[in-house]
């Protein structure tokens, strides 16, 4: 039987990594052995987690976190060398734009093993962000490029794709897929909502973790204040990441809203269901605030997801108190629909077969 390794790192990408699994073990072609790098060690990801997520649990856990990204991306090209060698795949999967994707992809690119990249083709066009980097590098070397939208497709043509033998195709957003499945537990599942006393669309949703705005004390408070701010008309919650809750303690910066631990993906698909909108330097928070039908302010100066922007879903505020404030306003008004479709459908599905077709060439 054919052999396929699922690298994987953060909680979100086994939430994806999830949808494609389940095609895999619908078809029964393949074997899938899976890799957690332990590159974000997240609490919630218990046994329980991959059980109520139907999540296969990972062959192999490396438990590489809290490093350098030197360090981090080292170690986990060491020990997922050493998996292949092992495994002998006949490809390797890889999402996104974290070190576990790029230490992957030159793991198996070393070995002569396919790769295949999904959520290729992305760009801020920042290359001073570490996923930047991660994602144009991991583009490069590998053998198919599955690409979530138009967009994508786009940026990979005018960086000269056309003239490379890697095989680029787009099958649509795989997050997609993994919103419209678990939404269908996290309601009986989660008990969010009732704890924290909340009424749909009643309140505003907001993560702030991105790294060029938590370290960043001016930006901290410009965000901090407009959240305050907004607070005084509509309850924000925020899930409070480790790193900003550092850093606010740092930097002594004080805030009304309501701050709560940071919660499992089932209890997030509720307060996506129920908020009016989202406030987010996140980027797959972004889609799935779209998904959810919910306009987003995006604290940032780019985007990767710029058809949200061109369509009117999302808008870019940087870090300015006003813009942050101005674009809640706007959208707390907007009547907008959320029918239009960005992200395809079924793309689990198109990804398993293109997978199918590289494996057998």
């Amino acid at each position: 039987m054919k052999k396929i390794v699922t690298i994987l790192g953060a909680r979100p990408q086994f939430v994806k990594g999830a949808v494609l699994s389940r095609v895999i073990r619908k078809y029964n072609d393949f074997e899938e052995i899976i890799v957690h790098t332990g590159q974000h060690f997240d609490a919630n990801m218990s046994a329980v987690f991959f059980e109520e997520m139907q999540i296969p649990k990972p062959k192999y856990n490396l438990n590489i976190n809290g490093l350098s990204h030197g360090a981090m991306t080292g170690q986990m090209l060491e020990k997922i060398e050493e998996i292949l060698q092992e495994e002998k795949p006949d490809a390797v999967v890889i999402y996104g734009d974290t070190n576990s994707t790029i230490a992957g992809a030159l793991a198996a690119k070393k070995l002569h093993i396919k790769v295949v990249h999904i959520e290729a083709g992305l760009r801020s066009f920042n290359i001073t962000m570490p996923e930047e980097v991660n994602r144009i590098l991991t583009d490069r070397i590998a053998d198919l490029l599955s690409c979530p939208t138009d967009v994508a497709m786009s940026n990979l043509v005018n960086e000269g794709f056309d003239n490379l033998p890697s095989i680029v195709e787009k099958h649509g957003d795989i997050m997609k897929d993994a919103v419209e499945f678990y939404s269908k537990f996290s309601e009986e599942k989660s008990t969010v909502i009732d704890n924290l006393d909340l009424k749909k669309n009643g309140f505003v949703l907001a993560t702030i973790h991105r790294q060029e705005n938590t370290d960043n004390e001016e930006k901290l408070k410009e965000i901090f204040s407009a959240l305050d701010e907004i607070h005084k008309e509509t309850r924000v919650i925020l899930p409070l990441h480790p790193r900003t809750q550092k850093k606010l303690s740092k930097y002594g910066i004080k805030t009304s809203i309501t701050c709560i631990d940071p919660v499992g993906y089932f209890d997030m698909l509720e307060l996506l269901k129920n908020c009016s909108l989202v406030i987010t330097d996140s980027g797959g928070l972004q889609k799935e605030a779209f998904f959810n039908k919910k306009h987003c302010v995006v604290v940032r100066e780019e985007t990767e997801w710029i058809e949200l922007v061109e369509n009117g879903f999302a808008k870019i505020t940087g870090t300015n108190h006003q813009r942050i404030v101005a674009a809640y306003q706007e959208f707390l008004k907007s009547n907008k629909s959320f029918k239009k479709e960005l992200y395809g459908n079924n793309v689990g599905e198109k990804i398993y077969q293109s997978i199918k077709k590289l494996i057998q060439a």
